[in-house]
């Protein structure tokens, strides 16, 4: 049976009417709402976007611009820098905005890279089982018990540190949680009904895996998305403190950690304040995270 009858008669079978297509949805916002760790992580995260994209429009500093002598001015000392200046007289604002597009896109897109092929092998592994499953989960348990930091700091050494190196680096060192995740749900999602009778008239096996059950899977792959978004600007933070990320003067929130370590006891500032937005994103994105978990999780309704 083709699956042209899978699109008309699955369609009208799964899709219902507007009462049971919307409510969730208002559950789930609802749910969301009352959340106040996850309106504190929403609001706090639009501000640090807006911090680092939209500031540059504001305060139009050159964040690599140096001025020797205006080195190591503390926070509100100078109009023209209010968040003071480091040991090349730079402009602290402006290396912090700067810093942190870096920073959040290497996190972004490390995340979204490791999410899709971690989502791709465990939708895969749980919808056929198996020996697909096994042999899935094998190449899974094997890159599990690579020890990322480590390898990430050997190839670092090895090579010329880039943004979009560290993004494929860190792509491929953390979607094995993804993968378990999506791979138990699928296992769950598999047996119920909707999906028996999806089959029995003739839909594809990849309209089965991306129209039912990966809607239905949402929550542990958002909760996943958002924790490897903290772990991926927390090792790009941590390999550019160690030395081994990205030089200067390119700007992140991990190299101006690194350059202020030797200045902490002059300037406490250089370290506090990067240190600080690292800190303040990764808790905004897991209670986002987790806030878009429980409002989407069935169970929160009952």
């Amino acid at each position: 049976m083709d699956d042209g009858y899978c699109t008309n008669d699955m369609s009208s079978s799964f899709e219902h009417d507007d009462d049971i297509v919307i409510s969730p949805k208002k559950q789930a916002l609802t749910r969301f709402v009352k959340n106040k760790l996850a309106i504190v992580g929403t609001v706090l995260l639009a501000i640090l976007i807006l911090f680092v994209v939209a500031g540059p429009l504001f305060w139009d500093a050159e964040p690599n611009r140096t001025n020797v002598l205006i080195t190591f001015r503390a926070p509100f000392a100078m109009p023209e820098h209010p968040l003071g200046t480091d040991e090349l007289g730079r402009d602290i604002l402006a290396r912090l905005m700067a810093g942190g597009r870096v920073s959040l896109t290497i996190g972004l897109a490390s995340a979204f890279f490791a999410i899709a092929f971690g989502t791709l092998i465990g939708a895969l592994a749980g919808y056929y089982g198996k020996f697909v499953d096994s042999v899935l989960m094998r190449f899974t348990d094997i890159a599990m018990t690579i020890p990322p930091l480590p390898l990430l700091i050997a190839l670092g050494g090895v090579f010329s540190p880039s943004p979009m190196l560290l993004i494929f680096l860190i792509s491929i060192l953390y979607w094995m949680t993804t993968a378990r995740l999506v791979r138990s749900r699928f296992l769950t999602l598999r047996t119920l009904d909707y999906v028996k009778a999806a089959k029995a008239v003739g839909c594809k096996n990849g309209r089965i895996i991306f129209k039912y059950l990966l809607p239905n899977s949402l929550g542990p792959i958002i909760v996943s998305t958002a924790l490897t978004v903290g772990r991926a600007i927390i090792m790009e933070s941590t390999l550019s403190f160690l030395g081994v990320g990205l030089n200067p003067p390119t700007a992140s929130w991990g190299n101006m950690l690194q350059v202020a370590r030797v200045n902490m006891v002059r300037m406490p500032s250089l370290a506090i304040i990067p240190g600080m937005l690292i800190l303040l994103t990764v808790l905004a994105i897991n209670f986002l995270g987790d806030g878009l978990n429980d409002a989407l999780d069935p169970k929160q309704s009952r």
